[in-house]
């Protein structure tokens, strides 16, 4: 239940919500760091989301380090009867999940919640498209992470 290790694409289906755990995870604050980060970033096709939703209270689900092993007891129990867990995106703040439209420049698109999709076991079945080789995210994201 680890998140993206170092050197592993972040395979997504919702770009911010990507960086936005990538960003988390590596402490990621000041505006400046942003220039240094070039990642491969994937789109996955996943199929229809996992339908099993983690029963944990919300401060766990998007909690930080000292809650993770609620969640991947969770996992661990429900690991051998569906192959996936869709859960609330630790990382974003409420509404931050966003996407963009064009409008007389770049808008805002409607606010969104982000979601996580765990899925379980080998999956040769899927397949991914590069999104970015060398990408970083945009230092607007910041104000959108919940940061440990």
């Amino acid at each position: 239940m680890e998140c993206c290790r170092r050197t592993d694409p972040l395979f997504l289906r919702y770009p911010r919500r990507a960086w936005a755990e990538f960003l988390r995870h590596e402490e990621i604050t000041d505006p400046e760091d942003l220039l240094t980060i070039r990642r491969a970033l994937w789109a996955v096709d996943i199929g229809e989301p996992p339908s099993l939703q983690p029963d944990l209270p919300q401060e766990i689900l998007t909690g930080g380090p000292e809650d993770w092993p609620a969640f991947r007891d969770f996992a661990q129990a429900n690991r051998t009867a569906v192959d996936g867990i869709t859960a609330p995106s630790a990382a974003l703040r409420p509404g931050g999940a966003h996407g963009w439209r064009v409008d007389s420049g770049l808008q805002p698109g409607p606010k969104r919640d982000g979601k996580v999709f765990v899925l379980f076991g080998l999956r040769p079945d899927l397949v991914g498209w590069p999104a970015t080789i060398e990408g970083r995210p945009s230092e607007e994201l910041l104000v959108h992470v919940r940061h440990f």
